[in-house]
């Protein structure tokens, strides 16, 4: 094949430049309007033909000049930002409060309209179509399907997508086969009890108490319920009760998350999870209600198309660059939401700086080595060359 590589290297000046506009202004899940605009206005002087979907998500669509096959490859960039405070000191820090890109959403949809302009430009090089998917709200959830619900999927013969990864260093890439993120489900758990003075607390229903025992007993769960061989997590990350330190506690509120790569596993641990907090609740004299949410499947690439990746990933960046021994995440990406619908492979692309400590994914602090860039839009804009043709 022919690669676009050199072609995407010359865009470097141009992806950076939008990084930094989207990391300066970021913007979180389904509140994404400026930055669709800006996605807009790009595509629109690519000539690039594209609509919204699901209010601030994007949709442009390259479609190729040659005659042939009728091939649909589908390329992914999620676009929202974290509620996280940036306290970065850079010309490009944001500038929305409490808002911030730690997590190269930034980086993903400034390669992605890197990857658009080399396309575009090669339009008379290949028959089919690519489709740009700029995604609003996979930090906050379900932006996916809003693409899978308009038909974006349809007729898709591959769907390809990135993500940044502080772990190793820019130019490296890695190509994980089979299940490579885990199931997410979210609960929101309460125990209503009853309140009485703390000196009489026979004449109430602990809610606390009950509630403390709950987040206790879910890790002996995982230690004793579940084999020592499998991955699992049970993570309880917010927790309110009580209204002053003289009243036990009418009420008890928590929010977690499972995360598991098993459906078995899910269930079992779902029903787990719902029996022993009620056990636990009826015994302090409370109640307990429970409400699951935000599913997301695993994400498992597809073996084949994860080959496609190594030979595209081994042209780009040489085959030592290339990893293939990442370990797994439990962290949950709604791409597996398009690999159910379509084969494909979700990337690692490097963004570490050479030499310097590594600052986590999610933090107030995180920052990319922006030669990733070049790397992300190369991976875009080759397998998309591959899928449809361009110098076969």
């Amino acid at each position: 094949m022919t690669s676009l590589f050199p072609l995407v290297k010359e865009q470097k000046a141009y992806m950076t430049e939008l990084r930094r506009h989207f990391h300066k202004y970021p913007e979180p899940g389904y509140e994404e309007f400026k930055t669709a605009e800006k996605i807009e206005a790009e595509l629109s002087a690519m000539c690039i033909p594209h609509k919204r979907v699901g209010g601030t998500g994007v949709l442009g669509t390259v479609k190729g000049s040659v005659a042939g096959t009728e091939r649909v490859v589908v390329l992914r960039a999620d676009i929202d930002a974290l509620r996280i405070q940036e306290e970065n000191d850079v010309p490009y820090r944001s500038q929305n409060p409490g808002v911030m890109h730690a997590c190269g959403h930034d980086g993903h949809t400034a390669a992605l309209l890197g990857a658009a302009k080399v396309l575009s430009n090669s339009r008379d090089s290949f028959s089919g179509e690519a489709r740009l998917v700029f995604q609003q709200a996979e930090e906050t959830s379900g932006g996916a399907k809003f693409f899978i619900t308009d038909g974006v999927l349809e007729g898709a013969g591959r769907v390809f997508g990135v993500h940044m990864k502080p772990d190793i260093d820019a130019g490296k890439i890695g190509v994980i086969p089979g299940p490579m993120n885990a199931a997410v489900d979210g609960f929101r758990l309460t125990v209503k009890g009853k309140s009485a003075h703390v000196a009489h607390p026979e004449k109430g229903a602990d809610a606390l108490f009950a509630a403390c025992q709950i987040v206790n007993a879910f890790q002996s769960l995982i230690t004793r319920r579940i084999s020592p061989v499998d991955t699992v997590i049970i993570g309880v990350g917010t927790f309110h009760a009580g209204t002053a330190g003289n009243i036990v506690a009418e009420e008890a509120v928590m929010q977690g998350t499972l995360r598991t790569y098993s459906g078995e596993l899910r269930d079992k641990l779902i029903t787990l999870i719902n029996e022993t907090s009620g056990h636990i609740a009826a015994i302090s004299g409370a109640e307990r209600e429970i409400e699951w949410f935000d599913p997301y499947p695993v994400l498992v690439n597809d073996e084949e198309a994860c080959k496609e990746a190594v030979e595209i990933a081994s042209l780009i960046a040489g085959k030592d660059a290339v990893i293939s021994d990442l370990p797994r995440s439990l962290g949950g990406d709604d791409f597996a939401e398009f690999l159910l619908a379509a084969p494909g492979v979700y990337v690692n692309i490097g963004c570490g700086f050479p030499g310097k400590p590594r600052i986590a994914l999610h933090n107030c602090r995180f920052d990319m080595d922006e030669e990733a860039l070049v790397f992300a839009a190369g991976m875009y804009a080759d397998y998309a060359a591959w899928y449809l043709g361009i110098g076969a």
